[in-house]
């Protein structure tokens, strides 16, 4: 059977993405978690655990990424910066993890390439990123 590797977050998007690779493409799902010292990290990956176990999974990949918490630059990750709680205001936000779904996306390919998967997904939306650079069209 067709592999696919998911990137899930255990948030909506990556997990109705991975879903649609299950149901609709029909792949077996190789699930990839990465951590990396977000403030929700630990809520996020029971929510991965469990969507592995709704989706059936044949492999399941938690990395620690934590050079990303030590990059910095970013709220999710920097308890000194202030999460915002008045809204989406113009402009990238102080939420935003630099290129952080860029290096995501060059691990799952490397995941991808031994796993010999044929597809890689990502949920990502521009509509719902707040001014993420990368949940763009364009990135």
């Amino acid at each position: 059977m067709k592999k696919a590797v998911c990137i899930i977050s255990g948030g909506m998007d990556s997990a109705v993405s991975a879903f649609m690779a299950k149901k609709r493409d029909h792949y077996e799902i190789v699930a990839v978690h990465y951590n990396y010292g977000q403030r929700t990290e630990q809520r996020e990956l029971q929510a991965f655990r469990e969507l592995c176990d709704a989706l059936g999974v044949v492999k399941k990949i938690e990395l620690d990424l934590h050079f990303i918490h030590q990059i910095g630059g970013s709220a999710l990750v920097d308890e000194s910066i202030d999460v915002p709680v008045d809204g989406v205001k113009p402009g990238v936000p102080v939420t935003y993890v630099p290129f952080r779904n860029g290096i995501f996306l060059s691990i799952a390919g490397a995941i991808a390439e031994k796993e010999e998967a044929e597809a890689l997904y990502i949920g990502v939306v521009e509509e719902d990123s707040s001014g993420y650079p990368d949940c763009t069209d364009t990135f």
